[in-house]
């Protein structure tokens, strides 16, 4: 565990070891960002509604993470690295898969799985997996993600037959819904046999660690590709994970490999990155440090993506053991993402998220976006 500690200023020198990370703070929405930002006294963070003119300065040296609060014209004197990250978070988001990133867009979860946490055995069977597809699609989703293999933790593998005979038929049949089909898949075959059958976009948990091939596939195949963290397996991963700083530690991965994706030809445009809420982490410690800092993440320079719903954590802080009752608990993790600027939610309940995200919507756009 790092030790923290709040300074008042900016460091004059930071020694080669030395890590910097920002967090956009104190962001302002609606008029008021847009009044900052036409003044010069903000920038816009990712192209989209957020302005932040303030950031959390966070240098990891040691085993101490130094934290201040500091003024963007302050940062971009401040040190390369910082004036690199300010320019990676107010540069606005290319389109992932052709959906724009200057608004919230929400993912549809299709599990055709007998065993997933939440809803394992609902849509287990190719017919029912494309109905809830459609009507997902129907209520607004703007991807559906169509996975063959359960990751809650405690689960076992299934092989890539069995995974291409739960999610092949659902790609195909979901082709004319009129949204892109993601799909949720580890392996390389999987994805590869996916990409054939219809889908647009790949998501990956391992973030293409888990099968040597897969860096290939979607290189190869142009297709985007969403970057997940998790640490170690789903059989095992919620046994006491460990990090030094959950959130720097995950950003310091999800780096590593965006780096592999570029090295690999895929361009940082084709990608999405996930923290992995959930995946090898501590349900109110980990998972927790990671949501208050979500912000530092746009860093990265890519969208970011956030999948809560009916998580786990959830249920502890709210007391609530089946998954299925924890919507609201959802809509509140997902909203609060949202508010730091998060560009894709990844959900079960589609229809009660989008009416959320209408009200929020009204909430923080300028008033004369708004009509009678």
């Amino acid at each position: 565990m790092v030790r923290w500690r709040r300074t008042s200023a900016l460091p004059r020198g930071l020694s080669q070891s030395a890590r910097v990370y920002l967090r956009p703070a104190g962001l302002l929405s609606g008029d008021a960002a847009e009044a900052a930002i036409e003044s010069g006294a903000a920038r816009r963070l990712c192209g989209g509604r957020f302005a932040f003119s303030v950031c959390e300065a966070l240098i990891r040296e040691a085993g101490t993470v130094s934290a201040t609060i500091a003024g963007i014209d302050a940062l971009a004197d401040w040190e390369g690295a910082a004036a690199a990250m300010l320019g990676r978070l107010s540069t606005p988001r290319a389109p992932f898969c052709g959906i724009a990133m200057d608004r919230p867009a929400i993912i549809g979860v299709i599990n055709v799985t007998p065993d997933s946490f939440s809803d394992g055995g609902d849509n287990a069977d190719a017919e029912t997996a494309i109905a809830h597809g459609r009507a997902l699609a129907a209520a607004g989703a703007a991807i559906l993600d169509v996975g063959g293999e359960s990751t809650r933790p405690g689960s076992d593998a299934v092989d890539a037959e069995t995974e291409l005979a739960r999610v092949l038929p659902v790609i195909e049949g979901l082709a004319d819904a009129g949204v892109p089909v993601s799909i949720d898949s580890r392996r390389a075959s999987v994805m590869a046999a996916a990409l054939d059958a219809g889908a647009a976009i790949v998501n990956d948990i391992s973030a293409l660690t888990l099968d040597g091939e897969s860096l290939g596939v979607v290189a190869d195949s142009g297709v985007p590709v969403v970057l997940m963290h998790t640490q170690g397996d789903p059989k095992t991963m919620q046994v006491e994970p460990v990090y030094d700083c959950a959130p720097l530690d995950v950003y310091d991965y999800l780096e590593e490999r965006i780096d592999a994706c570029l090295a690999a030809g895929i361009d940082r445009r084709r990608i999405a990155i996930d923290p992995g809420i959930g995946f090898g982490k501590s349900p109110t410690g980990h998972n927790i440090e990671i949501l208050q800092r979500l912000g530092l993440f746009h860093g990265l320079g890519c969208p970011l993506l956030l999948g809560v719903s009916r998580k786990s954590f959830i249920g502890r802080l709210a007391g609530v053991e089946a998954p299925k009752d924890r919507l609201p608990g959802s809509l509140a993790a997902g909203l609060a993402g949202l508010d730091q600027g998060v560009q894709m939610l990844r959900v079960h309940d589609v229809a009660e998220t989008m009416q959320a995200l209408a009200v929020w919507d009204a909430m923080t756009a300028p008033m004369a976006n708004m009509q009678e």
